[in-house]
């Protein structure tokens, strides 16, 4: 199986956070939820953190629902 979620990075302009996967916007933060992800990161995988916001977050499910009827 694949790893974990990879290719993500972010940079911090004021309260704003940009999100970039594989060099490409994702999405932009702002205020609270800026400083809510800032936080979280600093906590948790920042991959992982910035998969979740920016819902590029497999959840395991895919593979085996694909084959259902």
């Amino acid at each position: 199986m694949g790893g974990g979620p990879e290719g993500f990075e972010y940079t911090v302009r004021g309260d704003t956070v940009e999100i970039r996967h594989r060099g490409r916007l994702a999405t932009t933060l702002r205020r609270s939820v800026a400083a809510k992800f800032l936080d979280d990161v600093e906590r948790v995988d920042p991959q992982l953190v910035m998969a979740r916001v920016t819902g590029n977050y497999k959840r395991g499910n895919e593979r085996s629902a694909s084959h259902r009827p």
